[in-house]
């Protein structure tokens, strides 16, 4: 369970992380991501959550604050990740997963995502829109195994710019 909720957070960020036509604002967003296995987390114990966030904050990662199978977060966008075509830690290897065969084609893009760990297995796709210089919209499906177990995860996210200060919010626990 927790590499299977870790990695719905990790997917479910991509879209937001992606690339950005020079017309995107930079500046705070929020996003939210919608997904089945993300409305599982209130049935996980609190401390198994506890192990959770302690585990996403050793890869410098913030639980977003997650209610009825959303997960809400806020994501700081550079001038720099603006510029940047394909942002450079985009193709970093996280968890034994990697994005693969990247495409972007004016304000849609498409990256092919590859997980293979020992004890998780799987591969899937990512895919968004920018639909103004302000918002962007985005799916993400990914079929696994996990510790032998047969996944199937499919999120659908939601981006907006909120201003140009670039103060991320911790979410509240």
């Amino acid at each position: 369970m927790h590499k299977l909720f870790f990695l719905i957070l990790l997917f479910g960020a991509i879209p937001s992380t992606g690339w950005t036509d020079s017309n995107i604002r930079p500046g705070l967003w929020e996003i939210t991501t919608t997904s089945d296995l993300l409305a599982l987390v209130s049935h996980i114990p609190s401390e198994q959550m506890e192990q959770i966030t302690s585990l996403a904050r050793q890869y410098g990662l913030e639980i977003p604050q997650i209610q009825n199978g959303v997960a809400t977060s806020t994501i700081c966008i550079t001038q720099e990740m603006v510029e940047e075509e394909i942002p450079a830690g985009f193709f970093e290897n996280r968890f034994g997963c990697a994005a693969k065969n990247a495409t972007k084609e004016g304000n849609r893009y498409k990256v092919d995502l590859a997980c293979d760990s020992p004890e998780f297995k799987g591969n899937g796709k990512a895919e968004g829109t920018f639909t103004s210089p302000e918002s962007f919209t985005g799916l993400t499906e990914f079929e696994s195994v996990i510790q032998g177990n047969p996944v199937y995860a499919h999120a659908e996210s939601q981006g907006r710019w909120i201003n140009s200060d670039c103060v991320v919010m911790t979410p509240l626990q």
